[in-house]
Order: C-alpha cells, then structure tokens, then sequence
C-alpha cells in the first residue's frame, strides 16, 4: 500500500481536529502528492505570501493527480497572479476592518448581526474576501465574547445571530455549545446561522457533538456551506450533508462565481442538481469580492447573468440560485439576476 493510500485511509478514520491539525501547508508537499512538477511548488511558495497555503487531507483526495488545471486545485493553490496589482481590489473590499473595530461583532443587514468566532479556517481559499482581514484585535479574548453578547441582548431589534469566520466550526464543539447556550438566553434571538466550509473541506466535523448543539435550545439552526464544483461533492461529504438535513437542520449553499472553476453552465448546472438531490439549498451564486491577489478569478457580471439564464432553462426554480454581490455599505445584496 502506498504512503497516499495510507493517508486516505487514516483521514476516513480520524477524528476532525487531527485531520485539521495534520492539513498540508507546504506547496511542495502537495505538488509531490498530486504529481505535479516542482516548479508549481516553488511558484506557489513565492505567491503565497502572508496567506500561505493550507489545504486538509479529505480535500486532497478530490483533486485530480496530474492536472495543473483542475478545478479544485486552482482553489488553493497560491499563484503569481496574486502578486499582480489590479485596480478596484482591496484589501478590504467591504469595508469590514473599520466596521469591526475591536469589536467581534459586524452589524450589515437589519435584524441580522455577524459575530466574528474566529480567524482560524480549515482552508485557505485563494479568493477569500477576508484574507487580508486583521483578526487579532476582534478574535480570542473572553472578554470581547462577553462585550459581544452583551450587546446583542442590548439590542432588541437583532433576531438572528451569523456565526462567521474565519470558520466558526473550527472551534471545538464545547466552546460552541456554551456560546449557543448564552445566545438560547437572549430572548429577542429566534434564529442561529453557521456559515462554515470546513464541513466541505473536512465532512467527519459532522459528528454527534455538532449535532446536539445545533439542535439544541429554542433557537432555529441554519447551516451556509461553500461548495463552488460539483467534484468537490463526494461520498463523505454527502453523508454530511445528510447527517445534518436528517437532524432537522437545514442546509444553504453559496458558490462563489469563479473563472477557471465554476464559469460554464453544465458546471453550474450539475452543481445545483447533486445539491438540490442531497437535500441542500443552492442559495446565492456570489459575484467575486474585489479583494487584492483575486483579480485572476473574476468572472464579468455579463456572463454571469448569462449563465443564471442558461441555468433557469435547464433546472427547475428552486435549484437556481440568487446571482448577487456584496457593496460596500448596502442595506442589502445586490441582486445581479
């Protein structure tokens, strides 16, 4: 058996925070495991940068040995273009650093707050539109857990509480359910949301631990994943996805619109049914966030809104998602088509 057959097999068996713990983050590395040429490897390792490479093994599998172009490694792997100034993208594209402050909490969209649980991911998206973002000051001290929820329950108009990131499933399951706890207390909350990827990246985070929290209280769950292929769908991941539906807890999916991966309607259309059949909302199709180093994934708003066409030809209604984008400072998201 070989040494990648072996890794497979003690990533289908391992708990999840070993898996996370054991993630690659050398270029080299990787590019040995998908045979590709050093060369790739000594680029990436001078593309990255201060958002160095991390991808965790189950991820790994998915991705096609060989192939330079494949989908799912463009995703992750640090590229020169990332070096190249574009003009319009930012560090902070949203307009987040100066909202958040010292604060864990972002306040967007009426009734809705964004509570920042963690800078810790369990990948590094090359197009993440907080990869820039300073987590230090707002992630990590007790205190500002307790400002936070003090300022939630101070405000009588907040209904749903996000849980963002960084990816909030990262943290271990007891940290969440005490924090699931005290949001259970607030009395204006009705309803909780985890925007994660890590349940993608690494599908054995869904296990019984994550379950019971999510379940449990008055508040109505609601799980966001990222899934921006088709082939990053496989049986594990299904399972998850399973997992959660089956427990009553519903599951959105945002994809990011991103040239090289997703930019072509039979993509997105096989992308939607394998969602729709595993019971999982195909929710919004995001326009790419003009965040610096990501200039090379963007797609024009035109073809975008062609292929939201293309995909309301072939699929039924609700397995089409929402074409929107982010803007600085909106009430809402623009809707795009």
């Amino acid at each position: 058996m070989t040494l990648d057959c072996c890794s497979a097999s003690r990533s289908s068996r391992a708990d999840w925070q070993t898996i996370l713990a054991e993630a690659i983050r050398s270029p080299a590395e990787l590019c040995r495991r998908l045979g590709l040429d050093a060369a790739l490897a000594a680029e990436a390792e001078r593309a990255a940068g201060d958002f160095p490479l991390l991808v965790p093994e189950p991820f790994l599998k998915r991705i096609r040995k060989g192939d330079p172009h494949d989908p799912l490694l463009r995703q992750i792997l640090p590229s020169a273009d990332e070096r190249t100034p574009a003009a319009g993208y930012l560090a902070d594209p949203l307009d987040e650093f100066q909202s958040a402050g010292s604060s864990a909490l972002l306040r967007k969209y009426y009734g809705r707050i964004l509570l920042i649980a963690t800078g810790a991911c369990g990948v590094h998206c090359r197009f993440c539109f907080r990869r820039h973002f300073p987590y230090q000051p707002v992630t990590g001290q007790a205190e500002q857990w307790h400002s936070a929820l003090q300022a939630i329950a101070a405000d009588p108009s907040i209904s749903e509480v996000i849980l963002s990131g960084g990816d909030p499933l990262t943290l271990p399951d007891y940290k969440l359910a005490r924090l699931v706890e005290q949001l259970n207390a607030i009395p204006q909350l009705r309803r909780i949301r985890i925007h994660s990827r890590l349940l993608v990246m690494i599908p054995q985070r869904v296990n019984d631990d994550l379950l019971a929290w999510l379940r449990t209280g008055r508040l109505s769950p609601f799980v966001v994943v990222q899934v921006n292929h088709p082939a990053e769908i496989d049986d594990e991941v299904a399972g998850a996805f399973a997992r959660l539906v089956s427990g009553g807890v519903p599951v959105l999916n945002q994809a990011v619109l991103l040239r090289g991966v997703n930019d072509r309607a039979d993509v997105l259309a096989d992308l939607c049914q394998r969602l729709v059949n595993l019971r999982v909302m195909p929710y919004y199709l995001h326009q790419l966030d003009a965040v610096a180093g990501a200039a090379h994934f963007e797609v024009p708003v035109a073809t975008g809104i062609a292929l939201i066409a293309e995909l309301r030809a072939r699929l039924p209604g609700y397995a089409v998602p929402r074409y929107v984008r982010e803007t600085k400072g909106g009430l809402s998201k623009q809707n795009l088509a």
